[in-house]
């Protein structure tokens, strides 16, 4: 037996999307003394900039807005107690249909097989037991989360190492619940657009296709707090507006979809390192 630890890898696009979708098993499985490593593929710098000023506005700096996000980001992951931070440091791609997806330099352009090298390199030094990204669309059709997605697929096909592979996700069930949820906490008297959601609706998976759901109840307060480290972009956080503890009863349980196993733990399972430990 070797004494490297078990080890999670999570691999993100942006500064604050480690503590949406898997700010509760970074926190947990980091107090169950499982290493914990966070790779994050840009610099977030198409987020707000001070005073919520959008990319484009004038008074908008890439630059300015990226080394505050690095800033927040450390903030978070210390809070979520993340053991070691990689950023391959991309340019933000912005959001589908952004000029920015075409800049020279963004994540959304850069050849899938120089990122999948980049992360290959990680794999190697850390040997994770799990990774975690995305699905094919990136949840919500996100350039860099595709691209996130792409790189770690085929950074894991191009090294010799077998971890379980997750892709994020949210159930049905649960998409409805933050539908009416955001509607509760919207504007008052804000009719919800019926094309967003419908999209909304079309988010995540049946209950029934999920293979994995992590109970992370217990850790919904670092999880909150995770999402308020990333203070520039508290406009675009949502859940912040409804208060720990309601955020804790509706974010608790982590999802995902196993893609990858060679432990042959049966599902669904509760836990990512099932047949490991």
């Amino acid at each position: 037996m070797n004494d490297r630890p078990l080890t999670l890898m999570a691999v993100h696009a942006h500064p604050d999307d480690e503590a949406t979708g898997t700010g509760g098993v970074l926190a947990r499985y980091a107090a169950e003394g499982i290493r914990t490593v966070l790779v994050t593929c840009t610099d977030g710098g198409c987020g707000d900039g001070p005073g919520g000023v959008k990319p484009g506005d004038p008074g908008h700096d890439p630059a300015a807005v990226a080394l505050m996000r690095r800033q927040e980001l450390e903030a978070s992951c210390e809070v979520l107690k993340v053991s070691h931070l990689e950023m391959l440091d991309y340019a933000d791609s912005g959001m589908m249909g952004w000029p920015t997806n075409d800049a020279p330099g963004s994540f959304w352009q850069t050849p899938v097989a120089e990122g999948a090298a980049r992360l290959a390199e990680l794999l190697r030094r850390y040997q994770p037991d799990v990774v975690v990204t995305y699905d094919e669309n990136g949840f919500y059709g996100h350039p860099d989360h595709i691209q996130a997605n792409r790189i770690t697929m085929a950074a894991l096909a191009i090294t010799a190492l077998t971890p379980k592979v997750y892709w994020t996700t949210a159930p049905r069930s649960m998409m409805q619940r933050f539908g009416e949820v955001m509607r509760e906490f919207g504007a008052e008297g804000q009719e919800p657009d019926p094309a967003e959601a419908a999209a909304m609706a079309e988010i995540g998976l049946p209950d029934e296709e999920i293979t994995t759901w992590v109970d992370t109840t217990a850790f919904g307060g670092q999880k909150f707090d995770a999402l308020a480290a990333h203070a520039s972009q508290g406009e675009n956080i949502f859940f912040l507006r409804m208060g720990r503890e309601r955020f804790t009863e509706l974010m608790g349980v982590e999802t995902f979809v196993r893609v990858q196993d060679t432990t042959g733990a049966a599902v669904p399972e509760n836990d990512l390192f099932a047949g490991l430990r």
